[in-house]
């Protein structure tokens, strides 16, 4: 197994200037200005990451590319981090491409709880997302937010510590809520189906399953 490196070590490394540690691994953003470019810049990183064996998470958009680089058999970062990221980086310096470090942010969701098991897999069911490292939910697909479950020692008064929608195909909508039900949720109300639904977990923390139809 390799080793892993913490933070501070990636950023104490020659040649990555580009790049930050997030949440999710070492991440940078590329202004690439175009899509065209942008496709440049992305078969530049897959030529580097197979002939690395070395794989990132690539994002590209209309004015920008974000690579997400981590060591999945350590579970966070390693030297071949840094060797990739000094490549990439060569890589979209040749393309007369700038990073933009302030362009980056990852996007987490705490959600209070007295009983952890009592509710994360309510939110694992309706959101789809799958164990990641520690306590935290994930989406596999790399597109949501990751969830982190934060006890609590008493209940708040609040009406409800969270609200999230979820907006689903509409042939899946159904499943997804008896999945969520079946996991320890309960449905509040359907009066807006096929719109959307709303559900509560075990402790009254709600999701929206959400669709297009009823919209139009």
């Amino acid at each position: 197994m390799r080793d892993a490196i913490s933070p501070t070590q990636f950023h104490a490394a020659e040649g990555v200037e580009d790049w930050r540690v997030l949440f999710d691994g070492a991440c940078a953003y590329f202004r690439t200005g175009s899509f065209a470019v942008g496709v440049e810049l992305v078969d530049a990183i897959g030529r580097l990451a197979d002939a690395a064996d070395h794989h990132p998470d690539v994002d590209v958009r209309y004015r920008g590319v974000t690579v997400r680089l981590t060591t999945h058999d350590v579970g966070g970062l390693s030297e071949r981090d840094i060797a990739l990221a000094r490549q990439i980086s060569d890589a979209a310096h040749d393309l007369d491409v700038r990073a933009d470090p302030t362009a980056l942010q990852t996007v987490q969701l705490a959600i209070d709880t007295l009983v952890r098991s009592d509710v994360r897999p309510f939110w694992e069911a309706v959101l789809g997302y799958g164990e990641a490292d520690g306590d935290d939910l994930v989406d596999p697909h790399g597109r949501g937010p990751s969830l982190w479950f934060q006890p609590m020692e008493a209940s708040r008064p609040q009406r409800n510590r969270i609200h999230v929608d979820v907006s689903v195909p509409h042939d899946r909508a159904e499943a997804r809520v008896s999945a969520a039900i079946a996991a320890g949720g309960h449905l509040i109300t359907a009066e807006h189906a096929p719109a959307w639904w709303v559900l509560a977990d075990a402790e009254g923390n709600e999701a929206c399953v959400a669709t297009w139809m009823g919209r139009d």
